[in-house]
């Protein structure tokens, strides 16, 4: 009778040890990339020091982005999105800019780019290296954009309007100024 009692012990424990061992090695439930939505699984280079940046650091938060020139009618446009950007950070808000030579009028290297951000407009918003955000090379994310939203930028300062769930809201053409009511009520409206 002793004997069994042991035998009894020790596969209850054995079974106890198995289960534990099971539950430890069990991968966790949640992963980086089920909690970043599908339209930020990109990741560019940063446009300072081109340090590969993952765009699923910005999950959970307010996003515009917007592509950007250097040599353009709306280039003053960074001091309004820098006002926003300010204003607005620390409900959320993070002002993504991508340059871009599609429409020839961002001919310069990451430091010249970096420069006139920095030096004449005080930008401080996350900047990403030159990129295609137009035509059949466009990259990942702005031809994400486009199937959100049906629209591709047609020049310099497009914006869009992502949701901290990584829904696009909307779509801003170039001329949409960054204080323009109808882009900064749409902004508040996705802001806590």
């Amino acid at each position: 009778m002793k004997f069994r009692l042991n035998i009894v012990k020790y596969f209850v424990v054995l079974s106890l040890l198995s289960s534990v061992s099971a539950f430890a090695a069990e991968p966790p439930k949640t992963t980086a990339t089920q909690s970043c939505p599908e339209l930020l699984r990109f990741q560019f280079p940063k446009l300072q020091d081109e340090s590969p940046q993952n765009l699923c650091q910005y999950a959970g938060k307010t996003l515009l982005v917007v592509n950007t020139a250097s040599y353009c009618g709306f280039t003053s446009q960074y001091e309004g999105l820098e006002a926003l950007y300010a204003q607005y950070a620390k409900r959320g808000l993070v002002v993504l800019g991508f340059p871009s030579n599609d429409f020839s009028q961002e001919p310069g290297s990451s430091k010249q780019i970096a420069d006139l951000c920095f030096n004449t407009y005080g930008v401080k918003f996350p900047m990403f290296a030159k990129t295609t955000v137009s035509g059949p090379r466009k990259n990942g994310f702005y031809a994400a954009l486009e199937k959100a939203t049906g629209k591709t930028p047609k020049w310099n300062f497009h914006k869009y309007l992502i949701a901290p769930d990584g829904r696009v809201v909307s779509s801003f053409a170039s001329d949409v100024d960054p204080k323009n009511p109808k882009l900064v009520q749409a902004l508040e409206r996705l802001l806590p």
